[in-house]
């Protein structure tokens, strides 16, 4: 483990470059990756107010709990990562991320993974399989986000380990 210059677990460029060398020299995979990336993070941040939307016709008392645990753990998520403020691979590699992007630092954790996985707990506590689902999307949507060049795969792994733990702590022990 390296924690020199506020990183954690560093790739090496060869490996990286290996990842996201799938797709880079073919511009079909590329607006396909673009494409998926897309449409998964928006089918999940469609589906979430649509979920908050039922609780609240259905006077489900769950309702709060499922705006305040995943808005908090957002507002954690998102200060953790300025204070860390680690690079992204293409600043840190120097390669174009196939996923346009733009947004230097604050690589570290993944937020889009770490919000469908805590958007995924928060669906599960009521519909178990929803919640698989958005899991598995949340999976996919992780390796589309390391193979578009935009995160490493600690960045994804963080990200979803803290999605969950938010999930079990906020709807399980509290």
């Amino acid at each position: 483990m390296r924690f020199a210059k506020g990183y954690i677990l560093d790739m090496k460029k060869e490996t990286y470059i290996k990842i996201t060398g799938l797709i880079r020299d073919d511009e079909r995979k590329i607006k396909l990756i673009r494409v998926v990336n897309r449409l998964l993070t928006g089918f999940v941040f469609l589906l979430y107010p649509l979920f908050l939307l039922l609780l609240l016709i259905q006077r489900n008392s769950f309702f709060i709990r499922a705006v305040l645990v995943p808005a908090i753990s957002f507002v954690a998520v998102s200060v953790f990562r300025h204070i860390l403020n680690v690079p992204r691979p293409y600043e840190k590699f120097e390669i174009a991320p196939a996923i346009e992007k733009e947004t230097h630092g604050k690589s570290f954790p993944s937020r889009h993974v770490f919000s469908v996985f805590v958007i995924a707990m928060t669906i599960f506590y009521v519909y178990t399989n929803v919640g698989i689902l958005l899991c598995i999307i949340g999976i996919l949507l992780g390796i589309i986000r390391v193979i578009g060049g935009v995160h490493e795969p600690r960045d994804i792994i963080a990200g979803a380990l803290i999605g969950i733990l938010s999930g079990l702590v906020g709807f399980y022990l509290f």
